[in-house]
């Protein structure tokens, strides 16, 4: 009877072990062997064989990427709060002894890896913006995530992680900051409309007082051509006339006859031509004797000068 429940003790105990004996390991874990409680060897993804009773499975550490969410606030150094939401991105090192050894022995268990590190990212955040003013953290999305990033870095590989990604989601102010933000960017909308308003309008009357200038300038100008056009009209005229003058005189010279008569005529003509032109106006002529001879003197004498000019020009 001994005898049989000793063989039953028996079977039972080899048959515990042999399900004790192979572990199997899923692919993207890493399973953490420990003899006594102490770090004994690694057991990588498949089937693995390990000592019954005596070595046991402290932990599986997961090397596939893994995520987490946060949600916490900062201020800035102007005492802006700001509400962050982020994803963060991380994974184990690497796949080595050390490494894997490092992960499952550096925190008591997982909730406390993942305190440490939302804390420490956190951290790094609001401390970055800390020193920085409300109106430029909406700008400065980049540079957060590559600051936290540079300080991350190695204290997550003490741990035996690091950081992959870190994505702000959302940046957001308190209400009362966001309505202030909005009026503040419709008055600078104002403003600027305002500014290029009156730069349109300056414009404008700039053109204009140009265009006026240089209307002014080229009228001016077609006065002073039509003046000076006019000039030598006149001055043309005279000198025909005086030509006509003078080559009359010669021919009444030629012929012996008193040159004084072609004064005479143009002074006759002259009053006839008033009189029938004058259209209602008074032209007073002094008509004495006197008047008339010295006229006559006086025309005879242009016809003199005439006559002289266009000798020496013909001589020249």
């Amino acid at each position: 009877m001994g005898f049989e429940v000793i063989a039953i003790i028996g079977l039972f105990l080899a048959l515990i072990a042999l399900f004790t004996l192979f572990v199997t390991v899923k692919q993207g874990t890493i399973a953490v062997v420990t003899v006594f409680g102490k770090y004994q060897r690694i057991l990588r993804p498949g089937l693995n064989m390990k000592i019954p009773l005596i070595e046991i499975i402290h932990s599986r550490v997961s090397i596939q990427n893994r995520s987490v969410e946060l949600e916490f606030q900062a201020t800035t150094q102007d005492q802006a709060n700001v509400n962050f939401k982020a994803m963060l991105l991380f994974s184990v090192l690497n796949q080595d002894e050390e490494t894997i050894k490092n992960v499952a022995f550096k925190f008591m268990d997982e909730e406390s890896f993942m305190t440490a590190l939302v804390r420490t990212i956190e951290g790094s955040i609001r401390s970055f913006v800390a020193t920085k003013k409300q109106p430029e953290i909406l700008s400065l999305r980049t540079e957060i995530v590559l600051e936290v990033k540079q300080q991350l870095d190695h204290t997550l590989e003490g741990w035996g992680y690091h950081l992959i990604d870190l994505q702000l989601n959302d940046i957001a102010f308190d209400e009362t900051i966001m309505k202030s933000m909005a009026k503040v960017v419709a008055s600078n909308n104002l403003k600027a409309a305002a500014e290029n308003e009156g730069q349109a309008l300056l414009i404008t009357k700039t053109k204009g007082a140009e265009a006026e200038g240089n209307a002014i300038k080229i009228a001016a100008e077609a006065e002073r051509i039509a003046a000076q056009l006019r000039g030598q009209g006149v001055a043309l005229f005279r000198e025909e006339v005086a030509k006509g003058m003078s080559h009359a005189a010669k021919e009444m010279e030629s012929a012996k006859l008193d040159s004084s008569f072609i004064l005479f005529s143009m002074w006759t003509e002259a009053i006839r031509h008033f009189a029938e032109h004058g259209k209602g106006n008074t032209i007073f002529l002094d008509g004495s004797a006197d008047s008339m001879k010295r006229t006559m003197q006086e025309l005879m004498s242009i016809a003199r000068t005439s006559t002289i000019v266009e000798d020496k020009e013909s001589k020249k």
